[in-house]
């Protein structure tokens, strides 16, 4: 191959083209909203009918009642999640095993972005040789790191000896233009029609392909979120975000699948169809939560979204709390950004009810939920204290601890995970949920007061021996 060759082959205009609105039946839409709008008026007018004349007006009554009324609230719509969840992940978990999708094989390519990723990136890629596949490739994305990472990536250049076949290993390099645009180059170089997109520090287990790739049979399935469950464990802080990964994340995600409306499909691991990336208009740089947003824009574009509790990503976990707040801080504004920017849909039903539901979900876990936590917390312990029954504060988080125990041991038991990780429920709702939602609130107000961040990176120390391989 000339130079000249080599040169064209490695030249490629990014495109961030956004997704053209869907075409819309507007006067069916304005009849729609009317009768939605209706219907809730009357249901208003009928309840505030009912209660006023029995209402005493005071402001000390006012704000006691409107305490008591959010705090109900909130607790109904906690429960109803809770429950909603658990029973629509054990469907899908049900008909998960008693599906059999086999012999699909499609080619792959998997997209590796890396920024300054050079102490890991050796132990990635070969992590990626050991994939049980017989026909993929490995495409390297350098984004202009001022580490090793060009150096190593060069190593590992070629046609390598992979698990069932050889596997070819390519290298970009680009100026550093963030991860969005690194996955664009690498998902535009390539010519599969599936693409796997990755972190550079991830590891991948040798059966993800094999499980990943039978969802895309259905031919409405436009992407599949994998399972990113936490490496470097044995220490206090990540076992807490392992057990997290296992039941706050994964959790959500297996019932999700069962409506194939999976809301955030994680950076680490994520399979599309290159049809579903084209339909979205590729992956953008306006927010800090790319995969929030290219999440939103493959739903908007009419695809569905699986779950595969199979399909492993191992990544690395913060293991000091400054960093872990900052990780959690940048993902907060980043599903802000991501929600505000598709929020014609939020308002708008009829364009695309199941858009508009997991919009207002995402809307809930990031504004919501840690508001009413807080001040669930905050109001349980002021009236407590005024009024001589702080040997109650302890039974409600008692109870709630229990609640989160018998979900972690569920999830433990599905996912054949470490059972030692179970006591860590205990205090995982009431302190360490409570610190992760003061984080939130403090991100959300910032957001809206357009408080400038920069995207920040976890120091990467490698995945060591010691640690604690996750089951699967």
């Amino acid at each position: 191959m000339s130079e000249e060759n080599k040169i064209r082959k490695y030249s490629i205009e990014l495109d961030n083209r956004e997704v053209l609105p869907p075409t819309r039946n507007l006067k069916k839409e304005k009849l729609k909203a009317i009768w939605v709008s209706g219907l809730i008026s009357l249901v208003l007018i009928v309840i505030i009918s009912i209660t006023l004349p029995q209402t005493v007006l005071s402001w000390n009554g006012l704000l006691v009642y409107a305490s008591i009324v959010s705090l109900v609230i909130f607790l109904f719509v906690l429960l109803f999640r809770y429950f909603s969840i658990l029973v629509l992940a054990y469907l899908y978990i049900t008909k998960y095993t008693v599906e059999e999708k086999s012999g699909y094989y499609p080619f792959i390519s998997i997209i590796v972005p890396a920024y300054n990723e050079g102490v890991v990136l050796n132990d990635s890629i070969n992590s990626l040789l050991n994939i049980d596949y017989p026909n993929y490739e490995i495409i390297i994305v350098n984004d202009g790191s001022t580490d090793n990472t060009a150096q190593v990536a060069e190593t590992l250049v070629g046609n390598r000896k992979g698990r069932n076949s050889v596997v070819k290993v390519s290298l970009i390099n680009k100026p550093n233009g963030g991860k969005a645009k690194a996955l664009n180059a690498g998902i535009q170089y390539s010519e599969a029609d599936f693409i796997l997109c990755m972190d550079g520090d991830s590891q991948l287990t040798p059966e993800t392909l094999k499980n990943g790739i039978r969802h895309f049979i259905d031919p409405s399935v436009g992407a599949v979120a994998g399972n990113v469950k936490i490496e470097n464990r044995r220490k206090f802080l990540t076992d807490l975000q392992a057990l997290e990964y296992v039941e706050g994340l994964n959790l959500p995600r297996s019932a999700q699948g069962q409506l194939k409306q999976v809301n955030i499909i994680p950076g680490p691991i994520g399979i599309f169809r290159k049809a579903a990336l084209r339909d979205a208009g590729f992956y953008s740089s306006d927010t800090f939560a790319e995969d929030a947003d290219i999440t939103l824009k493959i739903l908007a574009s009419g695809w569905k979204i699986n779950y595969e509790p199979l399909a492993v990503a191992l990544t690395e976990a913060p293991t000091n709390l400054y960093q872990l707040l900052k990780q959690r801080y940048r993902w907060t504004r980043g599903i802000i950004q991501a929600v505000r920017k598709h929020k014609q849909h939020i308002f708008n039903p009829t364009v695309n009810f199941g858009n508009t539901l997991v919009l207002w979900s995402m809307f809930y876990e990031a504004l919501i939920w840690p508001a009413m936590n807080i001040f669930a917390n905050l109001f349980f312990i002021i009236v407590a204290l005024v009024y001589g029954m702080s040997s109650l504060i302890f039974f409600w988080w008692l109870g709630i601890a229990l609640l989160d125990f018998m979900a972690a041991i569920y999830c433990i038991a599905v996912e054949k995970e470490e059972f030692r990780l179970a006591p860590y429920a205990i205090i995982y709702r009431v302190v360490f949920i409570l610190l992760i939602d003061i984080t939130k609130a403090m991100a959300t107000i910032e957001e809206f007061l357009g408080v400038e961040m920069e995207w920040g990176k976890l120091e990467r120390k490698g995945f060591s021996s010691e640690s604690a391989t996750a089951k699967v």
